[in-house]
């Protein structure tokens, strides 16, 4: 088993057949627990990876074949990625919770991935067709905006010479688009929400000093 690439916060090996995945950090056990619920009743229904096993600390994934979105969106492949992204995104929000959390919630709310953008796709490397959505540790019932505004978020922190492309995302996703002020403060929420996940794990450390660097630059960026 090796690590897999792009793992920020759990410990994710795989053998190229299955992938463990052992959840590290804060509420733990609870990311765990959503995320096999999820993996569960979202088989057939979205790209996802089927669920083989679990246990109190990790589950066990088959493997699923593609090529991270982000290692795509720099090889003049961008416009297709965020299209995909945009239309599975869709795909995803128009999905019935069906359960999938206890929590009430409200006509408008959606099923959030909580961690949505290219880094959180597999896609096919030359059509740049959806293979998988990972990562389903964050997600809950919320406002669309938040997986809309953070795929944005990734692109112009982590891309910034592919910003020009995310306006293929929301038109592909379809509907109105939020307001800039409206996503901008869905950014800034989410990166306040992982400087305090960052801070629950090591107190006033190097992950918390992190994301309140980057709440300052997304606080400086203009539409």
């Amino acid at each position: 088993m090796r690590p897999l690439k792009h793992g920020y916060t759990n410990r994710t090996l795989s053998d190229g057949a299955v992938v463990k995945k052992t959840y590290e950090g804060p509420d733990a056990e609870l990311r765990l627990e959503r995320e096999r619920v999820l993996l569960t009743r979202l088989r057939g229904r979205l790209p996802v990876p089927p669920l083989t096993a679990a246990d109190d600390t990790t589950l066990t994934l088959g493997f699923m074949r593609g090529t991270p979105g982000q290692e795509l969106l720099d090889s003049a492949r961008a416009v297709a990625v965020l299209v995909s992204c945009g239309e599975v995104l869709r795909r995803l929000h128009d999905t019935e919770p069906n359960g999938q959390t206890a929590a009430p919630h409200e006509a408008d709310e959606v099923l959030v991935h909580g961690d949505f953008g290219p880094h959180n796709v597999l896609l096919d490397p030359e059509s740049c067709t959806v293979t998988a959505v990972v990562d389903w540790e964050f997600a809950h019932i919320g406002d669309p905006v938040e997986d809309l505004a953070w795929c944005e978020w990734i692109v112009r922190m982590h891309h910034p010479d592919q910003r020009q492309a995310v306006p293929h995302f929301f038109r592909a996703y379809g509907g109105g688009v939020p307001p800039w002020p409206v996503r901008k403060a869905a950014m800034l929420a989410r990166c306040e929400a992982l400087a305090e996940f960052c801070h629950r794990w090591e107190p006033d450390g190097s992950g918390v000093r992190q994301w309140r660097e980057r709440a300052i630059a997304t606080a400086a960026w203009e539409e």
